[in-house]
Formats: C-alpha cells, sequence, structure tokens
C-alpha cells in the first residue's frame, strides 16, 4: 500500500470564459448584474422594443484549462512546495486540494484533515469575533470543544491578537487576519497544511515565525504545501518542489533544482539582451517603461557569461509616455534561489538624474561584478522621486559568473567563500 498522503491522478480543471460582443462582458455576479440592469434601463428607455443594436450582447463562450493533466503523490510530513509564474495554475490546483471547487476530470484522494489558508478571509467568518472564528474552524476542522481549548492560549499567544479577540473580524486589518488565521490553521493539529502566498501580507518577522512553525509541524509527521514566489523561503522551508507552467507540472524534484529551473524559464536569451516589454513578471498596475535590458562585457558587446574581476556595463532602453522628475533606476542582483546580494542605483550617488521622458538609455557602469561563480538574475525599476514607483520588473534578465583565477595566484573557487568576492589589502602593522 502506498503511503502517500495525497495522491493526484490526471487532474484537470475548465473554466469557461464568457465574452460579450459589446465589450461589456461580466466575469463577476456584481459585474454581471450591472451590465443586466443597464439592458434592462436601455430596454426601458428605447420603450422595450429591438432596435439595431440586436445581438450585440451575445456572449462568446471559452474553454480555458487552468490545470490539465496533472499527476503526484505527497508523503506524509513531506514539505512540498508549489511554485510558477502567475496564471502557472497554482492556486486553482490549492483549492481543488482544500476542496473549495470540483476537478472537471481526474482525481484527488486526501488521508487526513486538512487544513488551508489561500487568501485574506479563508474560512473566517466576517461578523464574528476572533475567539468565535477559532472554535468555528476547529469545529470544521472535525475538533471537540475541549481539544480547541487546549491550543487556545498557544493559538492567541502566535497570532499577537489577544486584545481584538472580541471584536469582529471583519474590522481586523489584513495583517491581523492573516496572523489569526495562519495561528489557527497551524496549531489546530490537520494532517494536511495548505499555505498560500497570503503569508506575504505580514511583516518579516511574522513570516519568519510561520516559516519556522510550518518546519515545526512537519518534523510532527504532518504535511505542508507551499506555494510562494519567494524563493528563499521555499528552498529554506521545502525538500522537493513542483514547477506549474500555463496549468501543467513540467518539473518535478529536488527544490534547489526546480528553484533554479523556475528562474532559468523566466527568460531566455544566448545573446545578453532581454524584451522586457511584455515580460510576465511586470509589476501590476505598472507604467510599462522599461523595454529592454542589456549585459556588456568588458568588450562592451552584449554577453551572459560575465567573470568577478573584469568591468561591465547594464544598459536599460525605456519609452515612457510621461515625464518622470528625478528618476530613481535600481538594479537588484538575486542568487538561483531568490536571495538578493546586492543592488545598484542611481540614489546611491550624490547627484540626481535628469528628468526623462520619451525613449532613451540608461547605463549604469561597474568596474566588476565581484561574485563568485553561479548563475544571476537582475530585477529592474524605475521610480519617480515624487510619486515613488512607476515600474518594476522581477528576474528581468540572468547571467553567469565563471571563474578566472583573477586573483593571480592560482587560488581556486569554493561555495564556502560565499556569493560576493571583493579584493582587499592586507598588511601587519603591528609587526616589529
Amino acid at each position: 500500500m502506498s503511503d502517500a498522503i495525497i495522491t493526484v491522478e490526471n487532474l484537470g480543471k475548465k473554466y469557461q470564459i464568457m465574452h460579450e460582443k459589446s465589450g461589456r462582458g461580466g466575469t463577476t455576479l456584481r459585474e454581471t448584474l450591472t451590465n443586466k440592469a443597464g439592458e434592462l434601463v436601455r430596454a426601458l428607455i428605447s420603450g422595450g422594443g429591438r432596435n439595431g443594436s440586436e445581438g450585440a450582447g451575445q456572449a462568446r463562450r471559452e474553454e480555458f484549462w487552468a490545470l490539465r493533466n496533472v499527476s503526484f503523490e505527497v508523503k506524509q510530513g513531506e514539505v512540498l512546495g508549489i511554485i510558477g509564474r502567475n496564471g502557472a495554475g497554482k492556486s486553482t490546483l490549492l483549492k481543488v486540494l482544500s476542496r473549495i471547487t470540483e476537478p472537471t476530470e481526474g482525481r484527488v484522494h486526501i488521508r487526513g484533515r486538512v487544513a488551508s489558508l489561500l487568501e485574506v478571509g479563508t474560512g473566517f467568518h466576517p461578523e464574528l469575533t476572533g475567539r468565535e472564528n477559532i472554535f468555528l474552524n476547529g469545529a470544521i476542522l472535525g475538533m471537540g470543544r475541549d481539544e480547541i481549548r487546549k491550543k487556545f492560549d498557544e493559538i492567541v499567544d502566535f497570532a499577537g491578537t489577544e486584545r481584538f479577540l472580541d471584536t469582529p473580524v471583519k474590522r481586523y486589518s489584513s495583517g491581523m487576519y492573516v496572523r489569526l488565521a495562519f495561528a489557527v490553521a497551524a496549531h489546530l493539529e490537520p494532517e494536511i497544511l495548505i499555505v498560500d502566498e497570503v503569508l506575504a501580507v505580514g511583516d518579516a518577522e511574522f513570516q519568519k515565525k510561520c516559516l519556522g512553525k510550518m518546519r515545526d509541524v512537519s518534523r510532527g509527521g504532518r504535511t505542508v504545501i507551499f506555494v510562494s514566489h519567494n524563493m528563499a523561503a521555499v528552498v529554506q522551508l521545502c525538500t522537493r518542489a513542483l514547477l506549474f507552467q500555463t496549468g501543467i507540472v513540467v518539473l518535478d524534484g529536488e527544490v534547489s533544482r526546480v528553484a533554479g529551473a523556475y528562474f532559468s524559464d523566466a527568460l531566455e536569451s544566448s545573446s545578453g539582451e532581454f524584451d522586457l516589454s511584455s515580460h510576465p513578471a511586470r509589476a501590476p498596475r505598472s507604467l510599462p517603461i522599461i523595454r529592454k535590458i542589456r549585459l556588456c562585457g568588458k568588450d562592451g558587446a552584449p554577453t551572459t557569461q560575465l567573470f568577478p574581476d573584469e568591468p561591465c556595463h547594464i544598459e536599460i532602453d525605456y519609452d515612457s509616455p510621461e515625464t518622470v522628475r528625478a528618476p530613481r533606476w535600481a538594479i537588484a542582483v538575486e542568487d538561483s534561489q531568490g536571495r538578493r546580494i546586492m543592488t545598484f542605483a542611481s540614489y546611491f550617488q550624490p547627484k540626481e538624474l535628469a528628468e526623462l521622458s520619451g525613449s532613451g538609455t540608461m547605463r549604469c557602469l561597474l568596474n566588476c561584478m565581484g561574485l563568485g561563480t553561479g548563475r544571476y538574475l537582475l530585477s529592474v525599476s524605475v521610480a519617480d522621486k515624487q510619486r515613488g514607483l512607476l515600474d518594476s520588473i522581477d528576474g528581468a534578465a540572468w547571467f553567469e559568473v565563471n571563474w578566472n583565477n583573477n586573483f593571480n595566484n592560482g587560488e581556486e573557487y569554493h561555495q564556502v567563500f560565499g556569493p560576493v568576492l571583493r579584493q582587499s589589502k592586507w598588511e601587519d602593522y603591528l609587526a616589529n
């Protein structure tokens, strides 16, 4: 008999997308009711008769598969990371596993109680107090009142919401909501804990507590499924990961290998020039100012292969529809696990840049990267000093650093040196 606590076989989830020919299509109940009300008002104004616009509101139906042919197993006590770009199908999978939505095809077999934290508000009744919601969630998990009481103080202490226990949760901030929701989900001893990106709402200290608690949960023999765009957290917590693309599993394996593939697929380029005009990781509601990024070696030619001690520069092509006053450019360097290593920023120099509008190219000049061997990612952003962040793209480009014994002493590079290398001068200035 299999020791899997979760078995997923040929799972598929299909949605119907409606497209209104008039462009007034609604994707939510509220939008649909609003559109129907508008049609009724227009019909009343026109006397209820049909006119030349007949058929303008007819809808075209489109099938969209959020998941297709997904199969995997999760063993008891395993910590599984689910990663992928926005729209890859991660959240849909968790909703199926949490029994929030039914699959269109395939089957899911789960042994044990499941506690899910998928979005702010999941499983909480807004009109009930924090205290009442703790008991409600415990009852949903099949726990008795005495069993919940034994865990009650531990839950409240972890969440840090004691002052607001008798306040309806609809008055909680998003951070308070998440703290209490996670505390309930993690402490009421489900066999399976499912956590989505919702933890990003909490502050850094609380996120650290959550990761530690999930680690404790797994050590206690319970299973954790964790979805996050924070690769450092995924690598730190998980032992295995699934990489999703357009609703299918493209890689299943050891977490560092899967995380590396996630970043490698961000954008492929062998020339050192990356077109960012339609990059999937552009921040929501960004003004699409950043169009291309190029990495250039010491000879000035675009490349993805750099060396620790050689000069290089980074070029950013931009096209801004608005004037950006005192622009603040930044380029962050991250390792293959998503950990930020260093940042190059225009505002680290004393003189502000001149305002920009229209198209042009910014250049960031570097004496050297000073990095150990490996693959790295660049994230780029531009802000207006007064209006704040305008455009931001994570994982905009990648490059590799190769070792060339730049210290001229025959020394080889070892991972124990760490990712950042700096030449330094040593002298025995107190010697006799």
